[in-house]
C-alpha cells in the first residue's frame, strides 16, 4: 500500500478470497482499514461474490456481480497491482469475461503465487474506462526520501492536516512538538520503513554523481516527488558544433586532393 501511495494516484483496496474467512473477520478488517484511511471492497472471484455489510450483516448482502468495484473503476484508467497469486488476472476475467487471461495456482511448495502475467496490457471496461493487468510481485521496493514517507500513510496525512510539526524537516521520531508521533496503529510500520529509506538515502549519497533516470519535483506540503526523465542523452540529436568538430577530425588526416574528391562525391550522391 505504501508503494501504491507513493505513485500519488488514487488507491482502492480490493480484498479477494473473502470466502475463506468468517463474517466477523471481514468486519474487523473493514473497521481496521477504515482507520488507515481506506474504504475496502471484499469479494471472492472464485465464487463470483461481492461482500457487503452496510446496512445489513455480511451474510445477508452477497451479490453475484462486482458492482461496487465497477462503480469505482468507471470512466477511469486503473492499474491492478498486487502480489503474485492474489487473483488479479482472475478478477479481470470476471470484470471483462472476453479477456480470458491465463491464471495460475499458488505454489504449494513456496506458499506464494507464480508469475503468470509477463507484461502490462490495457482492457476496456464494459462500464467505461480502461483496466491494466500488471505482473505480480513478491515484495515491492521503496525508494523514496525519508521526508516523503509520512505522506504515504493516509492516517498520518490526516494528522498533518490538523496540526503542524515544530520543525519543517521533522521525521516524526523523537523531535519535540511533533504532530504525527503518537498512538496510531501503523506508526511502528512507519518507523520501520523510515529506517529503510534513511539507509537507501545514505547509499545513494555515497554513489558517484552520475545522470539518473528520475528528476525531483516539488509538490504540496514541501515534499518532493520523483518522476522519470525523458530519454537519455544517447538518444538526443547531436549539436551542429559537435558535428563540425567531428568533420574537422576526419579532414585532419586527409590531403587537399582527398578532401576535394570527398566533397565532389558527396555532391554527386
Amino acid at each position: 500500500m505504501i508503494k501504491a501511495e507513493s505513485t500519488r494516484l488514487r488507491v482502492t483496496l480490493c480484498l479477494n478470497k473473502s470466502d475463506l474467512v468468517s463474517p466477523t473477520t471481514l468486519e474487523q478488517w473493514q473497521n481496521r482499514l477504515i482507520t488507515w484511511g481506506y474504504d475496502p471492497i471484499f469479494l471472492s472471484v472464485q465464487q463470483r461474490r461481492t461482500y457487503l455489510r452496510d446496512p445489513q450483516p455480511w451474510v445477508d448482502q452477497l451479490i453475484d456481480q462486482p458492482i461496487p468495484l465497477l462503480e469505482q473503476l468507471q470512466d477511469r484508467v486503473t492499474v491492478v497491482s498486487g502480489p503474485s497469486g492474489v487473483g488479479k488476472s482472475s478478477l479481470i476475467n470476471w470484470l471483462i469475461p472476453q479477456t480470458d487471461l491465463r491464471v495460475g495456482a499458488v505454489s504449494g511448495k513456496l506458499g506464494r503465487g507464480r508469475h503468470t502475467t509477463r507484461h502490462v496490457e490495457l482492457f476496456h471496461l464494459p462500464t467505461g474506462g480502461l483496466l491494466a493487468d500488471s505482473p505480480g510481485f513478491n515484495q515491492a521496493s521503496l525508494t523514496c526520501e525519508p521526508q516523503e514517507l509520512i505522506h504515504y500513510f493516509p492516517e498520518a496525512r490526516h494528522l498533518l492536516e490538523n496540526g503542524t510539526c515544530q520543525f519543517s524537516d521533522c521525521l516524526h521520531r523523537d523531535e519535540p512538538n511533533c504532530a504525527v508521533r503518537g498512538d496510531w496503529e501503523r506508526y511502528e510500520h512507519y518507523l520501520n520503513f523510515l529506517e529503510k529509506t534513511i539507509a537507501y538515502q545514505e547509499i545513494t549519497q555515497q554513489q558517484p554523481d552520475v545522470e539518473t533516470s528520475v528528476k525531483a519535483k516539488d509538490i504540496a506540503g514541501g515534499a518532493q516527488h520523483y518522476e522519470p526523465k525523458l530519454e537519455l542523452k544517447k538518444y538526443r540529436r547531436s549539436s551542429r558544433r559537435s558535428q563540425h568538430q567531428a568533420l574537422q577530425t576526419v579532414y585532419e588526416g586527409m590531403t587537399q586532393e582527398e578532401i576535394i574528391a570527398s566533397e565532389d562525391a558527396a555532391e554527386n550522391a
